[in-house]
């Protein structure tokens, strides 16, 4: 049994790598075609927030 978590928690770790490298991938692409860099951290997440039409995202991740 202990070998099927270990298991599950290498191929866990193996797909986080693989999301981790397709989206520094997209992010890439993305700069490339807007000739800006995406905002990262806080910044990011208030400019997503703008683009959804949510006034403040960070009373919408306290109500969450």
């Amino acid at each position: 049994m202990k070998s099927g978590k270990t298991s599950n928690a290498k191929a866990g770790a193996a797909s986080a790598q693989a999301l981790k490298r397709e989206t520094a991938k997209e992010e890439r692409k993305i700069e490339a075609e807007t000739g800006h860099d995406l905002k990262k951290g806080a910044e990011r997440v208030e400019e997503r927030a703008r683009s959804a039409g949510i006034k403040d995202a960070a009373a919408t991740q306290k109500i969450r």
